[in-house]
């Protein structure tokens, strides 16, 4: 009789709900074999749950794959509402039909599987494009334009010319045909790849401006206003990555003057 170790290197290899090994397996009462059968059984659900939410973030692709359209970019922000830091837009063109494991907004996925999707992405990307727009432009036009600006710097260092955008709720000046989803990130593969690919980007980032300027503990909050960014602040006062027209750096620009 095969062992519980066996049976358990024999499910791992078993890739098909229909394979008829699993059958045999069912006949063996010992509640070792049951309790891998079972949670075999779950691994499948699982797998099914993700191929159809995969499927659910392709259907704007698929409505456009029915075009003839397949050169699709999406396009995606990170950074528009911390105090500090740049702006970071990606733009991705996924090929036809991609699908990558739990790829979704990544402000879903857990911090620890961003590296791994992200690196994902980037392999099997046919393109991939970054903008990025700095504290003084923010300031000098608004994080709104800054996002947009960085949307469009992210287009145009696609290797690759796209035949349609799906950008998530902007609209970029642009001749190329887009369009705009509310909460995008979630609703479509292409902007969650570009989602991804911002997030990391601009986490690296700030990584790094944690090294420059110690205090804020940039490296875990992304510039995001935390008590110890707000504490940093109130004891070693403005950075030059601070965002001043953002509140409360502006208040504390202006008692400086």
């Amino acid at each position: 009789m095969v062992t519980i170790k066996e049976v358990k290197a024999l499910l791992a290899s078993i890739t098909a709900k229909n394979d008829p090994r699993l059958a045999e397996l069912a006949k063996d009462e010992r509640a070792g074999v049951q309790q891998l059968l079972q949670k075999k059984a779950k691994d499948f659900q699982a797998e099914e749950a993700e191929d159809a939410r995969l499927e659910q973030m392709l259907t704007y692709e698929k409505a456009l794959y029915s075009q003839g359209l397949e050169l699709i970019a999406g396009i995606d922000e990170v950074g528009r509402g911390p105090l500090a830091g740049p702006v970071v837009a990606a733009a991705v063109i996924l090929p036809k039909g991609c699908k990558i494991r739990y790829l979704n907004d990544s402000k879903k996925i857990p911090k620890a599987k961003h590296q791994a999707i992200y690196q994902e992405v980037m392999e099997q990307a046919v393109a991939v494009g970054i903008g990025i727009k700095d504290r003084q432009v923010i300031d000098e036009v608004n994080i709104y334009e800054a996002t947009k600006l960085a949307m469009l710097e992210a287009l145009g260092q696609l290797s690759v010319q796209p035949q349609h955008l799906l950008i998530d709720a902007m609209t970029l000046e642009t001749p190329i045909s887009q369009t705009s989803i509310i909460k995008g990130d979630a609703n479509s593969l292409s902007i969650a790849a570009a989602s991804i690919v911002a997030k990391v980007t601009r986490d690296q980032m700030m990584a790094e401006f944690d090294k420059t300027y110690p205090g804020y503990d940039f490296a875990q909050n992304a510039g995001y206003g935390t008590a110890k960014h707000l504490e940093g602040l109130s004891k070693q006062g403005v950075t030059p990555i601070h965002r001043k027209s953002f509140e409360p750096i502006k208040s504390m620009v202006k008692e400086g003057e």
